[in-house]
């Protein structure tokens, strides 16, 4: 997947994101993998498809499944609000470009961070699964989750089967 395992830093130590809002946590993508914003659309639930991407939506023609990130972090699902977004990124799931929508509470803005504020995901205290954090960022205005989303979708885009997905640990 595009964003791999490691952060692909800058040569100056910056990564240019984009960052949403998840419940209370804030979060961030790489803007190089962003390809749309979109007002909340109408969803499809596809039966028998992984909660984590639950349902598609039909936009200019297309058919973009839809994740809700909230699912793999522990967070209760919840209603769309006025604030809602569908975030579009584009990910290579083995060696097939793939586009996905990703659900969000809100979205900011277009942001710099930096390496030398990140930290890899603490051995304890963690209240999600270690391995769906790449790392954390430290900003003035809080920290700024980075996920692995090669790690939360591995099931889903030619890993194991969606049931062998172990639960999110919640501390």
């Amino acid at each position: 997947m595009d964003d791999l395992n490691q952060t692909q830093w800058e040569v100056d130590g910056t990564l240019e994101v984009l960052t949403f809002d998840l419940q209370e946590e804030t979060f961030a993508l790489e803007a190089v993998l962003v390809r749309e914003i979109l007002d909340m659309l109408p969803e499809t639930i596809v039966p028998g498809a992984d909660p984590l991407v639950g349902s598609v939506v039909n936009f200019r023609g297309k058919i973009i499944p839809i994740a809700d990130l909230r699912l793999a972090f522990g967070m209760a699902a919840a209603a769309a609000t006025v604030d809602s977004r569908i975030v579009v990124i584009e990910i290579d799931a083995g060696g097939i470009r793939i586009q996905l929508g990703i659900r969000t509470d809100k979205v900011h803005e277009v942001a710099t961070l930096r390496q030398d504020a990140s930290e890899g995901t603490p051995a304890v205290g963690m209240r999600w699964r270690r391995d769906y954090v790449r790392e954390l960022v430290r900003t003035p205005a809080g920290v700024i989750v980075l996920p692995r989303l090669s790690a939360i979708f591995h099931s889903l885009i030619g890993g194991s089967a969606p049931s062998q997905l172990p639960p999110p640990a919640i501390q």
